[in-house]
């Protein structure tokens, strides 16, 4: 039988793992990363480009059509 448990604090980490292990169990910490790092990597790029003067501007108007 599995036991998820989800949103532990790190201080209570500790109290929880080593009761576990006195109990026999494994522990298999998982650490979910919520992006895909190449998607950050590109965002990261392109707020750096920006900062360096690279970016247009444009109005309105232009972005409006975009859009059609």
């Amino acid at each position: 039988m599995d036991l998820i448990l989800k949103n532990v604090k790190k201080k209570d980490f500790p109290v929880l793992k080593s009761l576990a292990k006195s109990l026999g169990f494994d522990i298999e910490e998982k650490i979910d990363k919520p992006y895909n790092p190449e998607f950050v990597k590109e965002i990261l790029e392109a707020e750096q480009s920006i900062r360096d003067g690279k970016g247009i501007k444009m109005t309105m108007e232009e972005l409006d059509d975009l859009w059609k």
